[in-house]
């Protein structure tokens, strides 16, 4: 067999469709669109067309950024508003949510705008230097909460774990590791040092 012998099965080929040619051609006046419509003028639609209504990648959003889902919503006091509380009182979050400054479960940051004019004893998630300075300024204390991320997460678990190896009586890790690392530095520098005494009388 020879390649001009090679043949394509019946039927496998065909002659393309041609519209437009008339109605002598098979297809008819209207080359098989019909009469009027959308369909029977132009190409139809475009891809996205939605009937002229507004499409959707014109109705979603463009603009705003990045979002960061873990970005932390404080509830923002001022020390304009810690005057409401009486003098020497203990605030923590449930404090806060009773007087109505934030809401249940909501984090606490306080900042140092206006004057603070009580001594107060404050438990908060956040706050800032010169709220800090003011309210030990007025003699009162400020504790901050565990700021939450994996760093402070391992910080806790490491104090727990160093004060349970105090418990038990045994030597801290940590402190032991530490001064591992100190002797492997002085052996580094006297080395160092030994190294440039010798340097010149090999020359």
């Amino acid at each position: 067999m020879k390649l001009h012998d090679l043949k394509a099965p019946e039927g496998s080929r065909r002659k393309p469709k041609r519209i437009g040619r008339g109605t002598g051609s098979g297809h008819g006046k209207t080359s098989g669109r019909g009469t009027k419509g959308q369909n029977s003028r132009g190409s139809g639609w475009r891809i996205g067309f939605e009937g002229g209504q507004m499409p959707l990648a014109q109705r979603l959003p463009k603009l705003g950024g990045f979002k960061n889902p873990f970005k932390i919503e404080y509830a923002i006091i001022n020390l304009s508003k810690l005057s409401r509380f009486k003098d020497g009182a203990d605030l923590d979050q449930a404090a806060f949510i009773e007087a109505g400054l934030a809401d249940p479960g909501q984090k606490v940051k306080v900042l140092g705008a206006g004057k603070l004019r009580r001594k107060l004893n404050i438990t908060v998630d956040a706050i800032s230097d010169a709220a800090r300075a003011a309210i030990e300024a007025r003699g009162g204390t400020v504790s901050v909460g565990v700021k939450p991320g994996r760093a402070a997460a391992r910080r806790v678990r490491a104090e727990a774990k160093l004060a349970a190896e105090t418990a038990r009586g045994e030597a801290p890790k940590v402190k032991a590791e530490a001064v591992d690392e100190a002797d492997e530095a002085a052996e580094v520098a006297v080395a160092a040092e030994e190294t440039e005494k010798a340097a010149p009388a090999e020359e």
